[in-house]
């Protein structure tokens, strides 16, 4: 599985590198195969000034379902990545669960379609934040 981490507004270090990456795999790593890619963007937005304003927006490519996006944002960078990677890791298996197969035959042996899908989980309150 390809994670690729970015930081917007600041250096990374290797412990945060290792943090996110470690905790993102934690939880996605079930669906390793299914997963083409993984892109982490890790940012300050007021910089120096302080607040509540780091955040982390992580996009997951999968091979058979859409991507998943999950964005949140908080004071301690460590804790927004660590409840991104939880949401990354629900997120991913609703994705999959809520992919699509469909099986075609013939009209010598009828047309079935077979469709499965899940209902999705209501979101948590942290769910839905705008972007900048």
């Amino acid at each position: 599985m390809n994670v690729d981490i970015q930081t917007l507004g600041f250096r990374t270090t290797d412990a945060l590198s290792q943090h996110a990456n470690q905790r993102l795999r934690l939880m996605i790593a079930r669906h390793g195969a299914r997963i083409r890619r993984v892109l982490v963007r890790l940012g300050d937005l007021n910089g120096p000034r302080g607040g509540i304003d780091k955040f982390c927006r992580i996009h997951v490519y999968l091979v058979d379902a859409p991507a998943a996006v999950i964005h949140d944002i908080g004071v301690d960078l460590y804790d927004v990545i660590d409840r991104a990677a939880e949401r990354a890791g629900r997120a991913v298996s609703r994705h999959l669960d809520q992919a699509r197969t469909f099986v075609r035959h013939g009209r010598a042996g009828g047309e079935i379609e077979h469709c499965e899908a899940i209902a999705h989980e209501a979101e948590d309150s942290r769910s839905k934040f705008s972007t900048p």
